[in-house]
């Protein structure tokens, strides 16, 4: 960044590489480097595909499975799509019913609302306003027919955490296939598949200091865990998943889990505190309320609303800092937030509401000019009313 730019506070849109990470990736790239192709069975293919496994066993070893259950694919969207539509195709002779939320990533909403056209019926279920889901409401949703619950561990809007365990102890109970959309989870809290009752789990390198177009998704094997592949063209990924192997992104991948392994602790220590200062900075100005319990969020994502301030009004008296006013992916569209008015927001308060998020190259001094630069904004002009 710039000496002039805006301070960031956009961390749960996308994170800047890791120095460490841009390193790994270009001992990819150049004629001198790793830069053959993995499928190759020759000297420079050989090595590739080395680098490749070694990235595969770190992330493995970030959410504590084995490594050969990890398929790579090109994010968190496709890990999603091919979560959703592998499962939903290859057990179409089981049943036709899917349980998901309102909350959930575009990602899932969309890929469910795809099967719908292809004749499957999905349940989704409306959040408590504290954004949590009710078990008994997901108890309820379930049938014979259903053969997959996919439910996002860290919300991308709120940071609401969801019961994952219990969740996923419903689920495998009854025979149901339980994916879990974890591209916000990584960096922000541990994660352990051998404790959680998790059947597919999805992982974007992006959200936690890695390369975007690259992510992995978790297929468990005990139970077995059977997808349709969704990409044909080669046998690559345990013929899950075609395609060439982008070796660079993928060391890129590796490394980043390497270091949310080293650094997990004591960056949330310290993004904890910087939530807090912002939060406590800025809770007593008028019109002010958060969305989600602190006590069922995670630090480093924090949605507002300011209700004395429309949209344009907050967004152009911000010129110094990067935030959002939804997720990133639905930053295009004029309608409020999916996510807040599933939770029970009125459209206006929704439309007034802003994420502010936090990461590793966040500092107490970046948090101490927001809430003062917030302050004053909304001291001297939160009087507009839209």
């Amino acid at each position: 960044m710039t000496k002039n730019s805006p301070i960031y506070f956009d961390y749960a849109a996308t994170t800047p590489v890791a120095p460490s990470v841009i390193e790994k990736m270009n001992q990819c790239l150049a004629a001198d480097g790793i830069f053959g192709n993995p499928a190759s069975t020759h000297f420079f293919g050989s090595m590739a595909k080395a680098v490749v496994e070694a990235a595969r066993e770190a992330v493995a070893s970030l959410i504590h499975c084995v490594p050969r259950n990890l398929i790579f694919t090109s994010g968190a969207t496709e890990a999603n799509n091919l979560a959703l539509k592998g499962v939903a195709h290859f057990n179409r002779h089981r049943g036709n019913h899917i349980v998901t939320c309102k909350t959930e990533h575009k990602a899932i909403l969309d890929t469910c609302a795809y099967l719908e056209q292809e004749g499957f019926t999905v349940t989704y279920l409306d959040p408590e306003p504290n954004g949590l889901i009710d078990l008994g409401s997901l108890q309820s949703a379930l049938c014979p027919q259903t053969i997959l619950v996919s439910i996002m561990q860290v919300n991308n809007e709120t940071g609401v955490i969801q019961d994952i365990a219990s969740i996923g102890k419903m689920v495998r109970d009854r025979g149901i296939v339980f994916h879990v959309d974890a591209a916000q989870s990584v960096g922000k809290i541990p994660l352990d598949v051998q404790l959680l009752p998790v059947d597919l789990l999805s992982i974007s390198a992006h959200k936690c200091y890695g390369p975007k177009g690259i992510g992995a998704l978790y297929v468990n094997d005990i139970p077995r865990i059977h997808l349709t592949p969704q990409l044909h063209g080669g046998g690559q990924e345990r013929k899950m998943r075609a395609g060439t192997l982008p070796t660079h992104q993928i060391a890129g991948l590796g490394e980043a889990a390497r270091l949310v392994q080293e650094k997990l602790a004591a960056d949330s220590e310290r993004i904890r505190e910087f939530s807090q200062q912002f939060w406590h900075g800025i809770q007593d100005l008028p019109g002010v309320t958060r969305n989600g319990e602190e006590k069922y969020c995670v630090p480093h994502i924090l949605n507002v609303t300011f209700s004395t301030l429309d949209k344009e009004a907050f967004i152009q008296g911000l010129p110094q800092l990067a935030f959002s006013s939804a997720s990133a992916c639905n930053s295009i569209s004029l309608e409020p937030s999916h996510v807040l008015r599933a939770m029970g927001l009125a459209i206006e308060a929704a439309k007034r509401s802003f994420r502010f998020s936090f990461g590793r190259f966040t500092t107490r001094l970046e948090v101490e000019q927001a809430v003062n630069l917030i302050r004053e904004l909304v001291l001297n002009k939160g009087t507009s009313n839209g």
